[in-house]
């Protein structure tokens, strides 16, 4: 039978023992070559989702399905299959960025680990740093260097969790454009909270909300769902605290006029009472519309 998917998870449940509720519940996704994002706050169960496909802990019920391996029945043709950037990471400071791949290739049992590593550091971008020791790589360095390592066998897919976090701007928008090159050949599942990311990144995407999939599509299809839901208005600074309470502020900053403030805010039912204007709903408005209707 054809691969149509190169991962499938279906109806997969994790509860924690002792926990009174799912971490996940019945999640259920699937995601062919390209990036795809996984969208959610911090508490959403992302990173658990991550450790199941990565065969780190077992779910409780469903199954996941990397290229037609089952992740519990057959674990070590799926880490074959996989690599994985964590979302916290250990590096070798006293190393090259060089000597730390050949260490983990070695380790690995990569084979023609020298051509290798020249191979994964050309591709991150770092080849002309390669006898730099990692101590004095910046953070979006020390990032790449983990993406290096995580090609090494050569994977099908990628799974990369939270990895722009505590990144400055310039060394996001690298490392986001990375991700898209390599995605042109493989599977990589971007688990993150930064809208950003998956904006600048993401063909498809499933929003993860309290353990359960609050969306699946693409960035399109979410920005189509908050249209009528955004709106701006010019308040009064007496005003604040009653519109605030109201409304589920977006943005706020005083306005040209004096005493006043300019906000950006989401109406989930029936249109604002106060002197208010539709506008556009860009990506971010539409997740915090989903994940606010979501928590009502």
């Amino acid at each position: 039978m054809a691969i149509t998917n190169t991962i499938v998870i279906e109806e997969v449940t994790k509860r924690y023992r002792g926990a009174a509720c799912d971490a996940l519940h019945q999640v259920s996704l699937t995601a062919d070559y390209g990036v795809f994002g996984l969208l959610g706050p911090n508490g959403a169960g992302k990173t658990t989702l991550m450790r199941i496909l990565t065969t780190l802990i077992s779910p409780t019920s469903g199954q996941v399905i990397v290229q037609g391996c089952n992740v519990v029945d057959e674990p070590h043709l799926v880490r074959s299959l996989i690599g994985y950037v964590p979302q916290e990471y250990t590096l070798y400071p006293h190393l090259t960025a060089w000597e730390f791949l050949d260490y983990m290739g070695t380790l690995s049992g990569v084979q023609h680990i020298c051509q290798r590593v020249e191979q994964v550091l050309a591709q991150v971008g770092l080849l002309t740093v390669a006898r730099r020791r990692l101590a004095t790589f910046s953070g979006g360095m020390k990032q790449r260097v983990v993406i290096a390592q995580a090609l090494l066998h050569e994977p099908q897919v990628l799974v990369v969790d939270e990895p722009t976090a505590g990144l400055d701007p310039a060394e996001r928008v690298k490392f986001r454009n990375l991700l898209a090159e390599l995605g042109r050949e493989r599977t990589i599942l971007l688990s993150t909270h930064i809208v950003e990311d998956i904006s600048a990144t993401c063909k498809q995407l499933a929003i993860l909300h309290e353990g359960r999939i609050a969306f699946v599509g693409n960035v399109e299809d979410l920005v189509a769902r908050a249209k009528g839901k955004v709106w701006t208005a010019a308040i009064c600074s007496e005003e604040w605290e009653d519109f605030h309470r109201s409304y589920c502020v977006i943005s706020s900053r005083p306005a040209e006029r004096s005493g006043l403030i300019d906000v950006r805010f989401l109406v989930l039912d029936s249109p604002p009472s106060c002197n208010a204007e539709p506008v556009p709903p860009t990506i971010e408005d539409a997740y915090l519309s989903l994940i606010r209707a979501g928590s009502s």
